[in-house]
């Protein structure tokens, strides 16, 4: 009955979840991109334009790290403070930081903004949507934290207490929100061999695109096999994906003098799992980008469609998505009636809208792809694996570039931003706020079966 009038109560709202989330991104962006638009935003007192600024502001709140100027040299105090803020709110969710006042003073959070906030956190109901917000906002704070204390031991002795204090917090925000926006200049190439700055950001970039109910759940249950099916799904995604791409970094770039072909034998290992991390969605690079071989960035750009896991700070088509697709394939290869993973069934509508995740994600991918090779005209010197590589990189906002960013025309940029803006809310998000959905009425009539030659 609870449920049947909730969904009654739905109904009434002009706007749904998904369009209120769109409205409310876009509307975010707008006002950094204006803010940052102000000369005071930037160092040398100049305007930067807007369309830089809206790019920026698009970057910091979609969380992905992909930038038009050098953060560290062009911003001022303020307008490096103003993209903090942004990759904050855009990290968090926005619903999250709104419903922050209401928790701390006891005000009662409203149906629709539950509804919001279960859209955002990619929640199959309503219960238990205000304690999980309640737990985000805590264990955000006390991550970022331990993350901002890890790396002052490194950073206070390079830069001295303000400065290194700083650059603590910043940088321990930026990898929690797996932003990837650094204000050292050259992201963290300078620390290729600090197991300080690779370790702790290596822990706050998975502890932040690991997803919120995921450690609540380990944290409640402690036991393994008592884990709901999504956090076991999430682990062994995450472990599978970070092992593979580690070996493979550290197989083909092992002898690659522009990567860690000059670095001892544990600096390899320690950058290789570091850039295993990072394409999850974060954006640091310790080595460059533009120096890895092919096979590696091909490599990079399946990770970073794949990204993090839902309700995370993470984006991509996420982790379950493609363990789900992997284990369908699998159940038809092996002649089953039922996706079935660890003694329990997936549902078919959970696959369904795997695939349809993925085949958006795709279409997306591949189009952005197409349009950026016709309108960019001006990056001869950069390679159609390079405009792939910022494509994927901004869907699964992630931030990793290979140099082509600064170099967009107007209208890359703008392809870019949006880009960014749909990885951040999701394919499925996006096509919901647009699209007009009705109500199957079940249990009327079915269509005749007619089968279909594939494969």
């Amino acid at each position: 009955m609870i449920e049947i009038e909730l969904k009654s109560r739905v109904n009434e709202f002009k706007s749904n979840p998904a369009q209120v989330l769109v409205l409310g991104f876009a509307t975010l962006i707008f006002i950094g991109a204006t803010l940052l638009n102000l000369p005071m935003a930037s160092a040398d007192g100049r305007s930067i334009g807007f369309i830089d600024a809206f790019f920026t502001s698009a970057s910091a709140v979609c969380v992905t790290g992909l930038v038009v100027v050098n953060t560290a040299v062009h911003w001022s105090l303020f307008g490096k403070i103003l993209i903090l803020f942004l990759i904050q709110i855009g990290g968090l969710g926005f619903m999250t930081m709104a419903t922050l006042v209401p928790l701390v003073i006891g005000k009662k959070i409203t149906l629709k903004d539950r509804l919001i906030m279960q859209e955002e956190l990619n929640q199959f109901s309503l219960s238990g949507v205000v304690k999980l917000t309640r737990y985000i906002i805590i264990s955000t704070l006390v991550i970022e934290g331990i993350g901002t204390i890890l790396l002052s031991f490194k950073f206070i002795p390079e830069y001295g207490i303000g400065k290194g204090l700083w650059y603590s917090v910043f940088h321990a925000i930026s990898a929690y929100c797996n932003a990837g926006f650094d204000i050292i200049g050259n992201s963290l190439e300078s620390f290729v061999t600090s197991p300080i700055i690779n370790g702790t950001i290596s822990l706050l970039v998975i502890l932040g695109g690991i997803g919120y109910s995921v450690y609540l759940d380990i944290s409640n249950t402690r036991k393994f096999r008592k884990l709901t099916l999504h956090t076991k799904v999430v682990l062994v995604m995450t472990f599978a994906l970070l092992l593979v791409g580690f070996l493979i970094f550290l197989v083909v770039e092992y002898n690659n003098p522009q990567t860690i072909g000059n670095l001892s034998f544990g600096s390899k290992v320690m950058t290789s799992f570091f850039q295993s991390v990072l394409p999850r969605t974060a954006g640091f690079n310790s080595v460059s980008m533009a120096g890895v071989t092919n096979a590696t960035a091909f490599m990079i750009i399946i990770l970073m469609f794949i990204g993090g896991s839902p309700g995370s700070t993470a984006g991509g088509i996420k982790t379950t998505t493609i363990g789900v697709v992997i284990l369908a394939i699998i159940s038809v290869v092996r002649g089953d009636s039922d996706v079935k993973i660890f003694a329990r069934r997936i549902p078919i509508e959970i696959i369904f809208r795997a695939l349809a995740v993925l085949g958006i994600g795709l279409l997306i991918v591949i189009v952005v792809t197409m349009i950026l090779s016709l309108t960019e005209t001006n990056l001869e010197r950069y390679s159609f694996l390079d405009i792939t590589f910022e494509t994927v990189s901004a869907f699964g906002t992630v931030g990793l570039s290979r140099g082509l960013t600064p170099y967009l025309s107007d209208i890359g940029r703008i392809i870019i931003a949006i880009t960014m803006f749909i990885g951040r809310l999701g394919p499925l998000t996006m096509a919901f706020a647009f699209a007009k959905r009705r109500r199957e009425k079940k249990g009327l009539y079915r269509y005749p079966k007619e089968r279909i030659t594939v494969g």
